[in-house]
């Protein structure tokens, strides 16, 4: 019976921490000198364009800066690198039938034909990106795409938005 109940509260942990999960990719120019990079500012003009509310804009830009300056580096009028985010979402609708007689025996057949439950299950997937632009250059030196679940609640908002900044700039600066 302990067995059971262990098991249990695995499945259950790896079912709440999985619906947390932010899947990180990164690319950038392998001939940047990222150790030169110590002061940042935002390229406002790239992130005016995001198609999302200015409050969540917010959350995400506080994220970065909270981020960087725990790295070490420094918000800067005179900035060695300029920070751009974009966005996208959609939404993911899931139809499954949910009935116990989907094994009759075949559709028109037999005592359990028309017996189909079908559940619609719905979801958003966010995707946030993070470039990382050379501000003498004006070059694109790395980017950072995290990709996750949204959350419905605006109590969650906050917490998934640090979630997201944090997986995608572990990658930054490149090793």
């Amino acid at each position: 019976m302990k067995k059971i109940t262990t098991f249990i509260l695995l499945m259950v942990a790896m079912g709440l921490t999985s619906c947390a999960s932010v899947y990180v990719t990164t690319d950038y120019d392998s001939q940047a000198d990222f150790s030169a990079m110590k002061t940042f500012a935002f390229f406002k003009e790239g992130v005016d364009k995001v198609p999302i509310s200015d409050l969540d804009k917010k959350r995400i830009l506080r994220a970065i800066e909270q981020n960087l300056k725990a790295k070490g580096m420094t918000l800067s009028e005179q900035p060695d690198f300029l920070v751009n985010i974009f966005t996208r979402e959609r939404e993911n609708v899931d139809v499954y039938d949910n009935s116990p007689y989907y094994w009759g025996w075949g559709w028109g057949w037999g005592p359990f034909w028309g017996g189909a439950n079908y559940n619609v299950s719905r979801s958003t997937e966010g995707v946030l990106y993070i470039e990382i632009i050379d501000a003498k250059k004006r070059e694109l030196i790395w980017q950072g795409k995290g990709a996750g679940e949204l959350p419905r609640s605006v109590e969650r908002k906050e917490e998934a938005i640090q979630n997201f900044v944090n997986k995608i700039l572990e990658k930054y600066p490149p090793k």
